[in-house]
C-alpha cells in the first residue's frame, strides 16, 4: 500500500523501520521530505480530502508550518519560537526541547564581538 501511495503522489519513499523489540515483522513508512513535494502534491491534496480523524487538526498545524518554513519564518529565533509553539500542541503534546533551551540555537559570537541571532542546523550545535 505504500508503495501504491509513493506512485499516486510521484514523490516520497519507502522506508523500513526495522524492529529490534519482540515484534517478528518491521515496520515501513511513506515520507515525503521535499518542500515542493510538500508544497505542490501532499498538503493541496489532503486540503482538497480533508482527513476525518483526530489527525485533521495537527494536520492543518503541520500544513501552516510547512508554509512557515517556506517564507523563511523557521531562520529567525522569534519564528523557530512561534513553529515550537504549535509544534508543542501536536501529537502527544511533547514540550518542545527548543523552547526549554533557546540558548542551544544561539551562535557564539563573531570574532568582532557581535552576536548573531541564527538558528543553527542540529549537527552544528550537538543536538539531535
Amino acid at each position: 500500500m505504500l508503495h501504491e501511495l509513493k506512485e499516486f503522489f510521484g514523490c516520497g519513499n519507502v522506508y523500513v523501520n526495522r524492529r529490534h523489540d519482540n515484534h517478528r515483522e518491521h515496520l515501513y513508512r511513506y515520507d515525503v521530505r521535499s518542500p515542493r513535494d510538500l508544497l505542490g502534491r501532499i498538503i493541496p491534496f489532503f486540503e482538497a480530502n480533508p482527513l476525518r480523524t483526530a489527525k485533521a487538526d495537527d494536520f492543518r498545524k503541520f500544513a501552516a508550518i510547512v508554509r512557515m518554513k517556506e517564507g523563511g519564518l523557521h531562520k529567525t529565533v522569534e519564528g523557530m519560537i512561534q513553529i515550537a509553539k504549535i509544534v508543542e500542541t501536536m501529537n502527544h503534546r511533547k514540550p518542545s526541547r527548543f523552547l526549554e533551551s533557546s540558548e542551544a540555537i544561539r551562535q557564539p559570537p563573531l570574532p568582532d564581538g557581535r552576536a548573531e541571532d541564527m538558528v543553527l542546523a542540529s549537527w552544528r550545535h550537538g543536538g539531535p
